[in-house]
């Protein structure tokens, strides 16, 4: 008996019924295959902007943001569920008192002559109960737990990494509109003011009417441009006033501090060649993704242990006696028991069977899921590469516009001096300067949002 107690020991302790856990293979791309230094070691991904408001920013967000509060508190529920599926390792111990009062009848064959038939009984005992974990459901069930954790962590940090991209976005549109505003406002001021001259003009006999009301449609044209940018600029700051977590008042109220500085110009590429595509899989939803399947997995465990026997050792040391004064006193009033019991599922009607193909068609899906949280994180990056290249030749495709456009107004104001040139020709080189450099800020906008959504999509 004794040489067989450690083989004993051992299949209770190591003996699981449901499937072992494995990694799904992922086809990698090869050209992704070699190394490359490493970025943003302590996950602030949004230093590469330079930007020390843009950095205050994304700190008050991640710090008041409602998404990311939800998500820490759905972690620390995981956390508290799997401190719950631990406690089933340890014996379940518990203390129980009763008193009662009966009366037994006289025409059954335990009752004898002699013995009052109304009685009372204190009873007061300790109780111990333990479940051997024969066939792993205890374990299965700890370890889908831990890994729901690991799944409720990747989650707080896709989150975390989510809102960062979003306020560097939403920033950096904000400070597109402040420019776009400003802008617009020149131009504004510069067409009252050629608008004034020409009024003078009209008095004194050097333009018609017809002429003045053509330079007041003009100028019309680019005032009416100004309350869309300013009502674009407006929802901007709201909506990211939400997301920084603020108050309904300072919503409704306040306002965003963003950097006041012009004709910046986009840095190099966030990203450079040779990125490692097993860097990818460290992205936090595709961390999520494949816990969840880990935890899939060892929910089939759970299902299939249930059809198997459990046994349960239970026990209680105390004292009863039918007087209050006696319950205390041991000797004859202790109480004590030791049992066990194996309990063995014979019929359920079909319900354990169909517990555990829930709980494997649960797992496909899992896989299903996990292998197409992959391929769009591929798609994601490989799109995020192209917008940021492309918007970077947006950006000196209209900075070249913009130059040759202010030279052209240059020459224009110089033709219309020297009377070779209308006022509208001054006009028409105006209003191709001012959409050119509206043009190079917004390409400026897509460019630092495109890598925002590039250290997203490499999960930061």
């Amino acid at each position: 008996m004794r040489r067989l107690l450690p083989f004993v020991l051992a299949f209770v302790a190591g003996c699981t019924v449901g499937p072992k856990y494995e990694k799904p293979a992922v086809e990698l791309p090869e050209t992704w295959k070699e190394t490359a230094p490493r970025f943003a070691e302590d996950g602030k991904w949004w230093t590469i902007y330079q930007d020390a408001t843009l950095e205050f920013t994304i700190e008050e967000a991640l710090t008041r943001n409602a998404d990311l509060l939800i998500a820490a508190a759905r972690v620390d529920e995981a956390r508290a569920l799997l401190g719950e599926a631990n406690s089933f390792f340890w014996p379940q111990v518990d203390a129980q008192a009763s008193v009662s009062r009966q009366e037994v009848s006289t025409h059954t064959a335990t009752f004898f002559s002699g013995i009052p038939r109304k009685y009372d009984s204190y009873r007061a005992t300790l109780n111990v109960s333990y479940e051997l974990d024969l066939f792993g459901r205890l374990r299965s069930n700890a370890a889908a737990a831990r890994a729901e954790l690991e799944a409720s962590e990747a989650s707080r940090e896709a989150v975390r990494l989510a809102l960062a991209a979003q306020v560097a976005r939403s920033y950096f549109a904000l400070r597109a509109l402040d420019e776009q505003v400003l802008l617009t406002r020149r131009n504004v001021a510069l067409r009252e003011e050629a608008l004034a001259l020409q009024r003078r003009r009209l008095q004194g006999g050097v333009i018609s009417e017809f002429d003045l009301r053509q330079l007041e449609a003009e100028a019309a044209v680019v005032r009416a441009q100004l309350p869309p940018l300013e009502r674009d600029r407006s929802r901007e700051e709201v909506a990211l006033s939400v997301l920084l977590g603020r108050s309904p008042k300072q919503v409704f109220e306040g306002t965003v501090k963003v950097k006041d500085a012009l004709d910046e110009t986009p840095g190099p590429p966030a990203i450079p060649s040779g990125l490692p595509s097993e860097l990818l899989l460290r992205r936090p939803d595709l961390v999520e993704a494949e816990r969840l399947l880990a935890a899939a997995n060892a929910r089939i465990g759970v299902a299939r242990a249930e059809m198997f026997p459990s046994i349960a050792l239970t026990g209680f040391l105390g004292s009863e006696s039918e007087a209050l004064s006696n319950l205390f006193s041991g000797g004859a009033a202790a109480i004590w028991q030791i049992a066990a019991s194996v309990t063995q599922p014979i019929f359920q009607g079909g319900r354990l069977q169909a517990r555990t193909e829930a709980a494997e068609a649960r797992e496909r899906a899992a896989v299903a899921q996990y292998q197409q949280a992959i391929r769009a994180a591929f798609g994601e990056v490989r799109t995020a590469l192209i917008a940021q290249t492309r918007a970077r030749e947006s950006y000196d495709a209209e900075s070249a516009r913009a130059a040759a456009l202010t030279e052209t107004l240059r020459l224009a104001r110089l033709r219309y001096q020297n009377g070779v040139a209308s006022q509208l020709d001054v006009l028409d080189a105006e209003r191709g300067l001012l959409a050119a450099q509206i043009a190079r800020v917004e390409a400026l906008r897509a460019h630092r949002a495109a890598v925002a959504d590039l250290f997203r999509a490499l999960g930061g």
